[in-house]
């Protein structure tokens, strides 16, 4: 087993290191086959942020979900209402390990898929994980504005949103690295992403 950094760091690095200082073809030749793959809860930012952190590195950007969507030509709410959340996990499961052989890439995976044990042996083999670490209230507003989450389609889904945070976030920070997502535009978070891949991969910031 790989021992794992789990470095956190803040939108505002102390040292005042910024990201232009890195070279991003030499952090994408270090990466070799390795997806960057993304984890945390339902509006952490997985896909915004994903999205522009891969035209930062030049690299594709695949969004799990969007892919089982396309396998199963049902999106991801009909899957769970006609079929149940197991059935969707085997297909999230069998999705992301063929997404996998396909970096290096950046890849955005739904809220549940890093619970998965097969999956996280997966991204241990074949990726980076980055967990975006979100606090409650921002969660929370940032799901509001959508009313296609599955798992939260309840009387009470400011509850269901702190049981899954609970049971989620320990299993979370096994990630091999951690970055802070919070209200600030998204190019900063890419930008400790991408200082942070950079600390992890070679030590250059």
């Amino acid at each position: 087993m790989k021992k794992h950094e789990n470095t956190q760091i803040s939108p505002n690095p102390a040292d005042g290191r910024g990201a232009d200082t890195v070279d991003l073809k030499h952090l994408v030749a270090a990466l070799g086959k390795r997806s960057i793959v993304l984890v945390g809860i339902m509006g952490c930012g997985k896909s915004t942020v994903g999205k522009r952190l891969a035209q930062r590195l030049g690299l594709e950007f695949v969004d799990a979900d969007s892919e089982i969507e396309r396998a199963a030509n049902m999106t991801v709410s009909e899957i769970f209402a006609e079929h149940g959340e197991p059935y969707f996990r085997s297909g999230e499961e069998r999705v992301i390990a063929r997404l996998l052989q396909e970096g290096p890439q950046v890849l955005a995976t739904g809220g549940g898929a890093f619970m998965s044990d097969a999956t996280r042996s997966e991204i241990e083999t074949n990726g980076l994980s980055i967990w975006l670490k979100v606090d409650f209230e921002t969660v929370m507003a940032r799901v509001r504005r959508r009313s296609t989450r599955p798992l939260l389609r309840n009387p009470d889904p400011e509850g269901t949103m702190r049981k899954l945070m609970a049971e989620r976030e320990p299993v979370y920070a096994r990630a091999q690295l951690t970055v802070t997502s919070k209200d600030v535009p998204h190019e900063a978070v890419v930008d400790q992403i991408v200082l942070t891949l950079a600390d992890h991969l070679y030590g250059q910031g």
